[in-house]
């Protein structure tokens, strides 16, 4: 189990604490299909079992996010609320356009824009982004996390990273992988 995230809403420049970077990939989503836009893709059944899976295991991590940037896709709202449903005090979650099927450099650039002064911060997003941010981010942890980040990102799945100096030193190699989980383990 990682280290507990610290307490919600205290700022990281009061006393130039690391910050953590959560990263979820949504749960598990039907299957394509003409007739439906991809933005409105919903849940399948084991997206909708696993999504609350995550969010338990988040909880018992004593996790305390000050927000949760999420993709606007129908798939990833699902995903949030389901997993939220198992925080005590779920945090303000905001939809950002920039975040749907977004390459890692522009996930980079809504983080850095939106998380100066918060501690703790929750990115729900896409393949292959969100899985090329954190294997881009991580540079050090433990050698077994590390080789899981690069192995790829499982739907439901997390992966906690630690950025010891901060939203300022977001850049490749920066991070330090702490935890990863998926509904696999």
């Amino acid at each position: 189990m990682p280290p507990k995230p610290g307490s919600r809403r205290a700022s990281a420049a009061d006393d130039g604490a690391a910050v953590r970077l959560v990263l979820v990939r949504h749960a598990k989503a039907v299957r394509k299909d003409r007739r439906i836009d991809d933005v409105d893709r919903e849940l399948s059944k084991r997206g909708r079992r696993d999504a609350p899976r995550t969010g338990h295991w988040l909880a018992g991590c004593g996790f305390r996010p000050d927000v949760v940037l999420c993709s606007p896709s129908r798939r990833t709202r699902q995903t949030w609320r389901l997993a939220a449903s198992a925080l005590d005090d779920p945090p303000p979650v905001v939809h950002d356009e920039r975040l749907y099927k977004t390459p890692p450099a522009e996930l980079a650039s809504v983080l850095a824009e939106r998380s100066p002064g918060l501690r703790v911060v929750v990115l729900v997003g896409h393949n292959p982004g969100i899985r090329q941010l954190a294997a881009g981010l991580c540079g050090s942890g433990p050698p077994e996390l590390l080789k899981r980040v690069r192995a790829g990102f499982p739907t439901s799945g997390v992966v906690l990273i630690e950025l010891p100096g901060g939203w300022e030193s977001l850049a490749p190699g920066s991070g330090r992988v702490i935890a990863c989980w998926s509904p696999a383990d």
